[in-house]
């Protein structure tokens, strides 16, 4: 288990009683009245919107480009540069979130200890601020739309105009959306919060309430911007549009670089050494804002051996589209990094060249933290896909192909960009085909109540798994009915080792309907995996010597691995890889071996958590270089969720982006 200290500001920062990011308390000592974020447009999230049901896509990431999330980023990681006047407590708030933060994070890790038994078994270390940003620092023109802002959807304001609503002007702003050409302008809006300000009262509010004491030089009631000369109430004129573009003492320019190697590096340090005050010997997951080039740290004190360096994946034309498109995809991070003279040639067409475009990016990303802060295991800590492709299209036909080849895609780029491994996003247990994840329209939980339920442990060995069925294939996990009409169904707790246990090939195998209504309710059984025979895979859990590539192809259950051994192996320290039942069932006779030399075989073992067993291969080799080779059962791949190989819409999609040329922006 790593730690993922998300209670810090991010996109969520902004969305009070969501059930991510930072307390509510942070708002008010930063001046803020959440409750005034929607009529002003400083946050929009979904548990505040009119109509929760129907909250815009993907508006929730739009939050980093308004007012409450860039002034909180900025507070957290440059308050004292850029907002000297906001003293509460008699220190810059800056100093005094940070010092909460690390006060809470340090606590934590000694509760953690203090148990005796969590640290290097439970919690093997401590993940730094998820998906960290600057805010404004850097920002060149508070007046106009940076260029490095790639995602433009719905009320798409500049940094100016979030300051005017924020403070109750009436503005209007320019939408965008997402289609053909990416993210184009769709209209104007007008936004007027009559007068309504997200800055607390000072007539209605009462900092007693909370004891701390704010300095005379902080005014409540009025944008802290404003109160340092970046614009005037008064006249409601910009005075200083690039405030935020170079450092207030020094005079250098600041950009994502500076912002990386001196605010981020500077609070990382911080969080690092609170948490070694209690664990010396912990692992650190360092995780800059994703897709950005990390901090230069290589070779200096910094780089020290017990750390990780983590970031994010996410396929954005399938988050944000919410359809597997398996004609058409773009290389994002070339882009991002200007390896293309035009965007119509980071289109990759095809699945084939799909995948490999997201284990090259996987592998560059891997490549700039080997570069930039030394050799240090790479971990994704965040990546998955939505499940609610296709206007929910599988929640009514029960063919999850389409989920399932996007998941394979996504383990496929991680396992061959050789980075350490991945943490899924994500596992909610609340989730519903109506709702989602209950967090601003996402759907991404590898877990529904709703789905078919796996069958309890004790089902019988003997159900039939295999023959040609039709597609797609009901044996399949990935083939789910709604379960929504089932009346007292359970909500058994589900754990990553029962949920193990239950992965043998026949226990993925769903009950006939008729017996599902007394076995769902009375069984407590684990419910409703989606797509899982995708993100079931095997993988090495040891390997004696350097492990060089490795990876399961799916279509066709053949997994490879090969390492460089430097002796043979010994007989008690053999390569163990993790065969999961469900795609190379024990005593079938349908999973075979080969290896380049050496002898092998195949076991269960207990886990150890709950008494379970799972399967494993034990593989002995000679020295140098060596290859093994596993096949299992081949199963029928469903067709894609529209029932063909491809739509008119992927085709327009494809055409619409070959023609935009230098005029693309891209998420």
């Amino acid at each position: 288990m790593m730690m993922n200290s998300s209670t810090t500001p991010s996109p969520f920062y902004a969305s009070p009683r969501s059930g991510s990011g930072a307390p509510m308390w942070t708002l008010y000592a930063a001046g803020f009245d959440p409750r005034k974020f929607l009529v002003t447009q400083a946050a929009l999230v979904q548990n505040t919107w009119p109509d929760p049901a129907n909250f815009p896509k993907m508006t929730w990431a739009t939050n980093y480009q308004r007012l409450a999330c860039q002034t909180m980023f900025t507070f957290f990681y440059a308050g004292r540069d850029f907002a000297p006047k906001c003293v509460i407590d008699g220190v810059n708030i800056q100093d005094y979130l940070e010092a909460h933060f690390f006060g809470a994070c340090r606590h934590l890790a000694q509760r953690i200890r203090d148990a005796g038994d969590l640290e290097e078994e439970v919690v093997i270390g401590y993940e730094s601020m998820n998906e960290p940003n600057k805010g404004f620092v850097g920002h060149p023109d508070l007046t106009k739309i940076p260029k490095d802002q790639n995602l433009k959807k719905f009320t798409t304001p500049t940094a100016w105009q979030s300051m005017l609503s924020g403070s109750g002007r009436e503005i209007d702003v320019d939408t965008y959306d997402f289609g053909s050409f990416g993210p184009y302008k769709s209209g104007t809006q007008h936004v007027d919060p009559k007068g309504i300000s997200t800055w607390l009262d000072p007539e209605t509010w009462d900092d007693s309430k909370y004891g701390w004491k704010r300095a005379e030089s902080w005014k409540l009631g009025v944008d802290v911007w404003a109160q340092h000369g970046v614009w005037d109430p008064a006249t409601d004129s910009m005075e200083l549009p690039q405030y935020f573009a170079k450092h207030p003492t020094t005079g250098e320019t600041l950009d994502q670089e500076y912002w990386t190697n001196h605010y981020f590096v500077a609070h990382y340090r911080k969080y690092r050494d609170a948490i070694r005050s209690v664990w010396p010997e912990a692992i650190m997951l360092c995780q800059p804002a994703p897709f950005e080039i990390p901090p230069t740290i290589k070779g200096t004190d910094d780089d020290d051996k017990n750390m990780v360096f983590a970031s994010h994946f996410y396929d954005g034309i399938t988050l944000i589209t919410k359809k597997w498109n398996k004609l058409w995809n773009v290389d994002v991070l070339g882009l991002l990094r200007g390896r293309y003279s035009s965007p119509a040639f980071a289109i990759k067409v095809g699945e084939t060249a799909i995948r490999n475009c997201f284990k090259n990016q996987l592998s560059s990303v891997r490549q700039e933290g080997i570069e930039h802060m030394g050799v240090h295991p790479c971990v994704y800590t965040e990546i998955g896909i939505p499940y609610d492709m296709d206007d929910q299209k599988a929640y009514k036909t029960g063919d999850y192909s389409s989920q399932a080849a996007a998941i394979d895609a996504n383990h496929f780029a991680v396992e061959g960009s050789q980075a350490q491994g991945l943490t899924w996003w994500v596992y909610t247990a609340s989730n519903s085909h109506f709702w989602g994840d209950n967090w601003n329209g996402e759907d991404l939980s590898i877990f529904c109540e709703e789905d078919l339920p796996l069958p309890s442990l004790s089902s019988s060995s003997d159900r039939s798994t295999t023959g040609g069925k039709s597609s797609p294939d009901p044996s399949s996990p990935r083939h789910s009915e709604s379960q929504s009409q089932l009346s007292g169904a359970s909500s058994a707790q589900v754990t990553p080792s029962n949920l193990k246990k239950t992965l043998t090939i026949s226990d993925m195998t769903p009950i006939p309907r008729s017996t599902n209504q007394t076995t769902a309710t009375d069984s407590g059984e684990a419910r409703g995996y989606r797509a899982a025979e995708a993100y079931i895979r095997p993988h090495p859990e040891l390997v004696h010597g350097n492990l060089l590539t490795h990876g399961f192809d799916l279509k066709t259950a053949t997994f490879t691995l090969t390492l460089s051994a430097p002796s043979p192996t010994p007989s008690e320290l053999p390569t163990v890889i993790f065969l999961p039942a469900f795609h190379f069932p024990p005593g079938s006779g349908q999973t075979s071996v080969e290896v380049s030399g050496g002898k092998w075989e195949v076991r269960s073992e207990e886990v150890r958590e709950e008494g379970g067993e799972q399967q494993v291969l034990r593989w002995w080799c000679g020295e140098g270089e060596q290859k093994i080779t596993v096949k299992g059962a081949r199963r029928k791949v469903g067709p894609t969720a529209d029932g063909g190989e491809g739509g008119e819409e992927e085709e327009g999609y494809l055409d619409a982006y070959w023609q935009m040329g230098k005029n693309c922006s891209v998420m």
